[in-house]
């Protein structure tokens, strides 16, 4: 029987790049990771989409946009104002929304401001960390070049579907 594991408020690894903490990840299971996410005023990840990873949003606090469809009409601009098939919307969620993405599921989250929003996010399988350590050290490195994000993106099954707006971080 192995033990698991105990953490203490504000424990874990700091991604600084990412704006994130990793609580759970690969080094621990290769089922799923786990992150306590700041959000900043204005950041917005942009739809997109994993053919194999799953993931779970929760908000801890503040308030994020939240889209999990597939809309009738991919538009490359604003997800926002995506509509689904059957008349489902973004959700401007709170404290205590949770949004599951399934594999294949068109996604995005933002924070329309007025403060910062804090997260709990989960990613099947485990490796999300390997991203954005990645991302992180590719943005170190200077003005990274759209391709080589788009690279790297697609290496981690992340197929972009809008823009990625970083915003600020809090």
């Amino acid at each position: 029987m192995t033990d698991g594991l105990l953490l203490s408020p504000g424990a874990g690894r700091r991604i600084e790049a990412a704006g994130m903490t990793l609580k759970v990840g690969v080094e621990h299971t290769p089922r799923w990771s786990m992150f306590e996410a700041g959000i900043g005023v204005g950041f917005d990840v942009g739809a997109h989409l994993h053919q194999e990873a799953e993931e779970v949003f929760y908000v801890l606090e503040g308030e994020l946009d939240l889209l999990a469809f597939e809309p009738l009409k991919r538009t490359g601009g604003d997800w926002q104002t995506w509509e689904s098939r059957e008349g489902a919307k973004v959700l401007r969620g709170g404290a205590g929304s949770a949004m599951y993405v399934p594999a294949g599921c068109p996604h995005a989250f933002a924070n329309p401001g007025p403060a910062p929003a804090r997260l709990l996010f989960l990613v099947a399988p485990a490796g999300h960390e390997d991203y954005l350590r990645e991302m992180g050290e590719l943005i170190g490195s200077g003005a990274p070049s759209a391709d080589a994000v788009a690279a790297l993106r697609l290496r981690y099954d992340i197929e972009q579907l809008t823009p990625l707006l970083p915003g600020r971080r809090p």
